[in-house]
């Protein structure tokens, strides 16, 4: 029970992370009607920004916040001159565009910081473990990530929500033409959403550097997982990108902590422990494929936001 527990934790840590990642896409998506596959480019620059500013200033919170700017500066300075002329072009020319902005990104950190990867250490503090109930110890930092996207979560609510800015947000979303013929500097809404799209994307990316290598190409295979959120919640909610991110996040690590054990009973060790991750993966977009049945505009369409 305890293991199930500690696992359950898991797999919220890692939908905290996807929602981070798929709130800014989807944001980006529902409001300038952009596919951008350069946003896992994104979120590994945020990692990359949070080891060398860490690694510099010694601080791993001043590392942090110095990555989320320079994130949100980079995000806003590639949607000037890049995104901007794919505007109201057919959506293949946005994943062609976007697809080679993943390119460039690859070769540029490649340059600028080499091929090996990098690591972000976390301080001392945060290498212990909580008790969360009696017999159960949790990583503190995974709980701090944990803790941390919730109040994201909760303030991105509000700015969309209960703000002047969110307001032109959810109407640039509903009908960009009327928003611009009211005054309102559309390009300049585009670039700051563009901006915060791109400041929580890094900030997944720096959240996650202290557990896994911070490496060339790391915000691909989750920017797949993203997409899936994305759909499975509706494309365009912020709420059905969180609800998403917390399943498909629970159906993923508790399918990789489990199932080895299940097919060891049928399978050798070898295949269990091979078909297991596998069976996981599918299970997710097995659910897409059921929501899209079921549900085509995902749990959350962005019109009930």
């Amino acid at each position: 029970m305890l293991y199930f527990i500690e696992q359950c934790l898991n797999g919220v840590q890692l939908g905290m992370l996807l929602f981070l990642l798929a709130a800014g896409l989807t944001l980006i998506f529902g409001i300038m009607d952009l596919v951008n596959l350069a946003h896992g480019s994104l979120y590994m620059l945020g990692a990359y920004f949070a080891a060398t500013f860490a690694a510099f200033t010694g601080s791993f919170v001043l590392g942090a916040l110095l990555a989320l700017v320079a994130t949100a500066i980079c995000g806003m300075v590639l949607e000037v001159i890049a995104i901007r002329p794919l505007y109201g072009r057919p959506h293949l020319d946005h994943v062609l565009g976007t697809f080679g902005l993943l390119l460039f990104f690859n070769e540029l950190v490649r340059l600028v910081w080499g091929p090996a990867g990098m690591t972000l250490s976390l301080p001392s503090a945060m290498l212990t473990a909580v008790q969360i109930i009696p017999g159960l110890y949790y990583p503190l930092y995974r709980l701090v990530i944990i803790l941390v996207a919730l109040a994201v979560a909760a303030l991105l609510y509000v700015v969309v929500m209960r703000t002047r800015l969110g307001m032109l947000i959810r109407a640039g979303a509903s009908n960009r033409e009327m928003v611009g013929a009211l005054g309102v500097n559309i390009k300049l809404l585009y670039t700051l959403v563009f901006g915060l799209g791109a400041t929580l994307a890094g900030f997944a990316g720096l959240m996650q550097a202290p557990i896994l290598t911070v490496q060339i190409g790391m915000g691909e295979n989750i920017l797949i997982l993203a997409f899936v959120v994305i759909i499975i919640g509706g494309i365009g909610s912020i709420r059905g990108a969180f609800v998403a991110a917390v399943i498909v996040g629970l159906i993923d690590t508790l399918g990789r902590a489990f199932l080895p054990d299940v097919l060891h009973s049928m399978l050798s060790v070898e295949a269990a422990l091979t078909l297991a991750p596998a069976i996981s993966s599918m299970s997710i977009y097995m659910l897409m494929a059921a929501v899209l049945v079921v549900r085509p505009e995902g749990l959350f369409p962005a019109a009930s936001r």
